[in-house]
């Protein structure tokens, strides 16, 4: 393996993009070989991110655009860059430095695979059955397998948590994580006391960053706050931008279409899944093939993975009875969390460095 020092940054477009960065650049930097940037992009999260940049001490650049941005890259000539997502100008990047593409999420969107029309230098895969899926979707594509950065932290001892009573929580309850995505999400059909009919247990929700700050979103957000004023609840802020502390803290998840089902299946935990979804007058009836269009064929794996939930009622008797069994499910949750999200070492970071320290 060489001995050169190399440069590396991270392209940042999208706040939650950090949890699966993060434990990666951690890695570079206990490696000692070379240097790390962040280009972030001026929006109206700066406040937050200025706190991580400073409570992580990262080297960084703002910038206001994609555009920007690519001049940056031009200029800069990394020898490596990391993207979350598509990035329109890769052809005149690719002139100066490699590529990288490192996915925030393990879900059950078509998008996760469609992210690979423009293809990087290199895609970093999680696990054997996603590798094989996107090598015949795109064969002259180079895709490796390195399993899933963002849960290093939990399987090697490192992820924080939660204090549950700087939450005003009650640390002797069980605690319950309700992760939805923005859409399509479940949000709209739990009731409004969805917290009263769990007063037994602690309630963390941690929404898609989505769902707390874009407009569209606006009755999910009314009905979030709405919840948070019981006492067994607290609700994530914008400022909570990792789910992992909330998958390292909770005894029990329900969500539905996230990758926060097999994120947290894979440290063999109980999931339930909400398969009772607020979809829009435009994805049903005749217009149902939209909804099958935006999930992909894995979603069908999240009945094997999780319990799956057809109503809100049967959510609630599925929780207690996971509550008082949570290892009744576990042969088979961990047999599908290492085929949708590879393996479960803590090692994910450490083949990535490794790949990038060789073929640079």
């Amino acid at each position: 393996m060489n001995d050169k020092n190399i440069c590396i940054l991270f392209d940042v477009q999208e706040l939650y993009y950090l949890p699966q960065y993060l434990p990666v650049y951690h890695e570079f930097l206990n490696r000692n070989k070379g240097n790390a940037l962040f280009v972030f992009y001026y929006g109206k999260f700066d406040t937050i991110i200025k706190s991580i940049i400073k409570s992580e001490k990262l080297n960084h650049v703002w910038v206001e655009n994609k555009s920007e941005a690519n001049n940056y890259y031009k200029k800069e000539k990394a020898d490596w860059i990391f993207f979350g997502n598509k990035f329109p100008y890769l052809d005149e990047v690719h002139k100066v430095s490699k590529t990288i593409q490192l996915g925030h999420g393990v879900g059950p969107k078509s998008s996760y695979y469609t992210k690979s029309d423009t293809p990087t230098t290199v895609r970093f895969v999680e696990g054997e059955y996603r590798t094989n899926r996107l090598k015949s979707m795109y064969p002259d594509n180079n895709f490796v397998d390195v399993g899933f950065a963002k849960l290093d932290p939990i399987f090697n001892g490192n992820a924080p948590k939660f204090d549950l009573e700087s939450l005003g929580l009650d640390s002797f309850k069980k605690t319950l994580l309700y992760a939805p995505t923005f859409y399509p999400s479940s949000i709209e059909r739990f009731p409004k006391k969805f917290p009263e009919d769990f007063k037994d247990f602690n309630i963390m929700i941690k929404p898609h960053y989505f769902s707390l700050s874009q407009e569209k979103y606006k009755k999910q957000r009314q009905l979030l706050e709405y919840w948070s004023e019981y006492d067994n609840v607290y609700l994530a802020k914008v400022t909570d931008y990792s789910i992992v502390p909330f998958l390292a803290t909770a005894d029990l998840l329900m969500s539905d279409a996230s990758s926060a089902i097999i994120e947290f299946a894979a440290l063999d935990k109980p999931v339930i899944w909400c398969n009772f979804l607020q979809l829009r007058w435009n994805y049903k009836g005749i217009f149902a093939y939209r909804f099958k269009n935006r999930m992909d064929k894995d979603y069908d794996e999240y009945s094997k993975i999780a319990v799956q939930s057809d109503s809100y009622k049967e959510l609630k008797h599925n929780i207690k009875e996971q509550i008082l069994n949570p290892t009744s499910l576990s042969e088979i949750r961990l047999q599908y969390a290492n085929k949708l999200a590879g393996l479960l070492d803590g090692k994910s970071s450490q083949r990535i460095i490794d790949y990038l320290l060789k073929n640079y």
